[in-house]
């Protein structure tokens, strides 16, 4: 039978790229963790990192048997935390990282009501749009929007919500401007857009199995959610933003959506955890209330937005 504390190490050690990187992680000596992956390497009669160079290295087996030691140690920390669940109340602190638009527009309601849950949890939320190393950076959990595949990785993902893009313009804007009427008429007017460069595409997209690819060349262009509504509700031009955040303005009227029926981008948000502490209870019941909760705070009306 293995010993999961030196399955533990081994991990730390190739994730750390090395034994003295992982022992000041760790804060045990260098000299501990070689004699445990020592003892692994024994138990299992095979070799699993090089110690022939002054670089680290895993050997072919090691690579093989890394992967299955992450799982391991998951399904350990998933059976471990299951147990506590039951055991303990939610409590401690949470670190969480959210881009900025999802902190200002989604997660201002829903961190006060589930900490009013939960009086024992404390919240440490840090917003930024800078997607940082949840693991060196310590964080427990993470929000990431995305309209493509997450790259692979030892994080584990939950799907939180869908979050569709939508096209909005000012009432005013339209008025002198004219409303388009399908995604060709888009470019003779003026748009507004979400980036650091100044061109860029929409690429739309219809529920009939249509698609439409539209070059245009910004007059103002931002990484700021903010800024670009604004900009749009005073009669800039047009805007591809997540329908949630033009949600108020499009109710009172302020903002109106574009070529209804078509979609700006397909996108969602998914929870981000790091194996070791994702599943502690207190990050356990946090994920739960967000995949439950999240797509309520963000849910619209389409027809409403589209005036039908």
């Amino acid at each position: 039978m293995l010993d999961l504390k030196n399955l533990f190490y081994f991990v730390q050690v190739v994730d750390r790229g090395g034994f003295s990187a992982a022992g000041r992680s760790l804060r045990i000596p260098k000299s501990t963790l070689s004699h445990r992956v020592q003892q692994l390497e024994q138990s299992l009669g095979v070799r699993l990192v090089s110690r022939t160079s002054r670089r680290f290295g895993m050997t072919e087996i090691g690579r093989g048997f890394y992967e299955n030691a992450l799982a391991t140690l998951q399904q350990a920390e998933v059976t471990e935390a299951s147990i506590r669940q039951h055991l303990s109340e939610p409590s401690g602190v949470v670190r969480i990282t959210t881009p900025v638009a999802i902190a200002q527009f989604a997660l201002r309601d829903l961190l006060p009501a589930f900490l009013a849950r939960y009086p024992k949890v404390r919240i440490v939320q840090h917003a930024t749009d800078v997607q940082v190393d949840i693991i060196a950076e310590g964080f427990d959990l993470a929000l990431r929007g995305h309209s493509e595949p997450l790259p692979g990785s030892t994080l584990v993902q939950r799907k939180i919500a869908d979050i569709p893009w939508l096209l909005f313009a000012g009432a005013d804007y339209l008025e002198q401007a004219g409303v388009p009427k399908k995604p060709a008429d888009l470019a003779g007017h003026a748009a507004i857009a979400l980036g650091r460069d100044s061109g860029t595409t929409w690429r739309l997209q219809h529920p009939r199995d249509k698609a439409a690819v539209v070059p245009i060349e910004p007059r103002f262009v931002s990484n700021d959610m903010v800024a670009l509504k604004q900009a749009a509700c005073t009669g800039l031009g047009i805007v591809a933003l997540p329908a949630y955040v033009c949600r108020t303005e499009a109710q009172a009227g302020q903002l109106k959506q574009v070529l209804p029926g078509w979609i700006a981008q397909d996108a969602r948000v998914s929870a981000l955890i790091p194996y070791r502490r994702g599943l502690l209870p207190a990050v356990r019941v946090l994920v739960d209330y967000l995949a439950e909760e999240f797509p309520k705070a963000v849910a619209v009306d389409l027809d409403h937005m589209a005036g039908r």
